[in-house]
């Protein structure tokens, strides 16, 4: 699978080396160039580029074009939103996943179509089971 990855903070470098581990083709982008020595192993090896990804020349140069899956982790929903929208409606890239922190937010864009994780209500939900668990 051909996935690219933007946001390589914590959770989009550890999927991108999950994924990179399993053989699948994996493209990171991020803003600062310094994250992916920050979180990356030196064992990785998928491509890595600098630039943002709601720039459409820069999702070309990262291989959109014929990508399997685009994911949107940064730290901006708006961002994430829009990259994913271009991704999905300007591309057709067949699987499209947003991180969207305000859950009022991630409703409204999952009734668009878009694949939408909410790590807001997932916490959430994760501590409440906790809770009850006997």
């Amino acid at each position: 699978m051909k996935v690219i990855i933007m946001g390589c903070g914590r959770v989009g470098s550890q999927l991108a080396t999950a994924l990179d581990e399993e053989g699948n083709d994996v493209t990171i982008l991020d803003v600062n160039a310094h994250q992916f020595s920050r979180f990356l192993p030196d064992s990785f090896g998928g491509r890595k580029i600098t630039g943002n990804g709601i720039d459409q020349d820069v999702l070309v140069r990262a291989g959109i074009e014929d990508a399997d899956a685009f994911v949107a982790l940064t730290a901006g929903d708006n961002r994430n939103v829009m990259a994913s929208q271009i991704a999905k409606h300007i591309f057709e890239v067949p699987r499209v996943v947003c991180r969207i922190y305000d859950p009022i937010r991630e409703q409204m864009y999952k009734n668009l179509g878009l694949r939408t994780i909410a790590p807001t209500n997932v916490g959430t939900r994760m501590v409440k089971e906790e809770l009850e668990a006997e």
